[in-house]
């Protein structure tokens, strides 16, 4: 390869999962940055398993060397392929299978239930074309003021954390597919997202040793095949406020050298605000390969990024050996997953392997192992029998299916329920007619559909 070519390898840039026919603007940036910068991969975001599959194959079929396809599939390949809804009509289009969060199954304490998990993603995501999902998430949820992670967490004890990510590591590998374990060194401890400002964890090296370091150790053991950088500050352990992903002390000395892990490191998202806010898109991309990492994911323009890792090869201040080592890892883990032999996947097997019966009843399985009962001081549980229940679900306008199931599932239960929906900008005078409604019934049931996010929920 020539330096350049070098260098695209270890771009992987972001794309949705849509139809994009040839032509398309949508399609012909992407095909231009596989055609002509000569990416070593994609990240694909959401979208359905056909359509998903139809575009990485056309993508494939452009490539000189295959592509390492990768997607945040943290609670199965529904994470982000879960489908669509057809509007007006609120019609869902079905997709891949959606397993209940992390937290959820960090509820159920299933090993079994987190190794099939990780199998059943494994195998949904392989059948479309994706060969690592960026997944388990090994943050562990010791703030509960953090925007960005919460449930994407496992749970807030790091031995559960490590012992369940093991567990899908396992059975992702069963699966046929990689696996990558997120975000080093720690993203549970932040109040901060990192995809607007740059997160800070106070933590020094001893408690990190305790509780954000041990799920990674265990990955480490258990054999993952990657590791993603966290884009958070820990000044506690580097004496300054410098981004874990530029931090050599973190990814070499520590990771690779302490940990003893030498697979494939992956900088989260170089896009974000926590980055772009601090750093050029060149700059960035060299400091994060200074550090120890492998792969630029989403850089923040791809023709200046690989022109930046090339000039640093140049001049002198990255070795040709630094950039050799990277582009052979990305090489031997296309070569173990086959695809020198063949990178597109057949159409036809997508009907039989994504989202079906079997796979979605494990992800039903867990979602009712996971139901917890956090409290129940007045004894109203269970409802009793015959009893004139008002449901009121609070969601965004945005999330169209809150509320459907439960409701659907409730109602059998009441003798009468009646149904209601608010949101952040429900005026107050349907608040005090839910008020008067509400005086007239046994139950009210508040079904809260918030997502965690930063500034809001």
């Amino acid at each position: 390869m020539t330096l350049e070519e070098k260098a695209g390898q270890l771009l992987m840039p972001w794309m949705l999962g849509d139809f994009a026919p040839a032509g398309s603007e949508d399609f012909e940036s992407i095909a231009e940055a596989v055609r002509d910068d000569g990416v070593g991969g994609v990240i694909v975001s959401v979208g359905s398993p056909s359509e998903v599959a139809a575009k990485i194959n056309n993508l494939q079929a452009l490539a000189k060397y295959p592509l390492l396809v990768g997607s945040d599939l943290e609670s199965g390949a529904g994470y982000r392929m879960r489908g669509a809804v057809y509007l007006p009509n609120d019609i869902e289009l079905g997709g891949a299978t959606l397993f209940p969060s992390l937290m959820a199954v960090g509820a159920t304490g299933d090993d079994g239930l987190a190794r099939e998990m990780g199998r059943i993603t494994a195998v949904e995501a392989r059948a479309v074309g994706v060969h690592l999902p960026f997944a388990p998430v090994l943050d562990v949820n010791n703030n509960p003021d953090n925007p960005v992670i919460a449930t994407r967490s496992f749970g807030e004890d790091p031995a559960t954390v490590g012992r369940l990510g093991a567990a899908f590591i396992r059975g992702a590998r069963a699966g046929g597919a990689l696996t990558t374990a997120k975000h080093f060194p720690g993203h549970g401890d932040t109040r901060t997202d990192s995809h607007i400002e740059l997160p800070v964890i106070g933590a020094d090296r001893n408690r990190m040793d305790r509780v954000e370091l041990l799920p990674f150790r265990m990955a480490v053991d258990a054999g993952v095949d990657a590791v993603m950088t966290a884009h958070v500050a820990v000044p506690g352990v580097l004496g300054d406020d410098r981004p874990a992903t530029m931090s050599p002390e973190l990814m070499t000395d520590l990771l690779r050298s302490e940990m003893g892990f030498d697979g494939i490191l992956f900088t989260d998202a170089l896009r974000m605000g926590a980055i772009t806010d601090g750093y050029g898109a060149g700059e960035a991309a060299v400091l994060a390969l200074e550090a120890g990492s492998d792969v630029l994911l989403a850089p923040d323009g791809i023709g200046v990024t690989i022109e930046a890792v090339a000039a640093a090869v140049e001049s002198g201040r990255v070795s040709r050996g630094r950039i050799d080592r990277s582009v052979r890892r990305l090489l031997e883990a296309k070569a173990r997953l086959g695809l020198h032999r063949g990178a597109r996947v057949d159409p036809e097997v997508v009907a039989t392997r994504v989202g079906t019966a079997g796979h979605r009843a494990m992800a039903e399985r867990a979602a009712a192992a996971s139901l917890t009962l956090v409290r129940d001081r007045d004894g109203v549980l269970p409802l009793p029998p015959g009893s004139n229940v008002l449901s009121v679900t609070y969601a965004r306008p945005g999330a169209l299916l809150a509320g459907r199931t439960f409701d659907a599932t409730l109602r059998p239960s009441a003798a009468r329920m009646s149904a209601a929906r608010v949101g952040p900008d429900t005026p107050r005078a349907v608040y005090d007619s839910l008020l008067h409604a509400a005086r007239g019934v046994d139950a009210v049931v508040v079904g809260a559909y918030v997502p965690p996010r930063s500034g809001v929920g």
